[in-house]
């Protein structure tokens, strides 16, 4: 299972490389807000898009990129423990898309469905596989 997440969080990375290009894309006229719920500039672009100056996106990347590395190291509790921290983020960030903003961003939404799906594959291998040598 370690692969899996492992090409799950390489997807993540993608995606949030595509988060991060609307986050410094062309800034959005509030018309575009009309037009539809879907807008991933303007959510990329929002307040909530950054910590700290430093944009969600990004952290995305670092956060899958740590993830592809635990997994292939078969640090199986400590992606367990990440996988679940950006679960909890991802939750809180789907809160302000869905009650504050009230647009949705479609690298968003991917990204918080690759984060659950990795969740699920490291909480099961950490349950069903047996235990490796380096997970002691």
């Amino acid at each position: 299972m370690r692969y899996v997440i492992a090409v799950l969080s390489v997807a993540g990375i993608v995606v949030s490389c595509f988060g991060l290009a609307a986050h410094y894309s062309t800034p959005v006229q509030p018309i575009d807000l009309l037009s539809s719920r879907w807008n991933s500039a303007y959510v990329n672009q929002s307040s909530y898009a950054e910590v700290h100056g430093i944009p969600v996106a990004l952290l995305g990347i670092a956060g899958y990129a740590l993830l592809v590395i635990l997994a292939l190291l078969r640090r199986r509790v400590l992606t367990v423990y990440f996988a679940g921290i950006g679960v909890a983020y991802a939750f809180y960030l789907t809160n302000i898309e869905a009650h504050i903003l009230q647009v949705w961003c479609v690298y968003c939404v991917s990204s918080q469905i690759l984060i659950l799906l990795i969740a699920m594959f490291a909480f099961g291998a950490l349950i069903f596989e047996p235990t490796p040598d380096i997970d002691r």
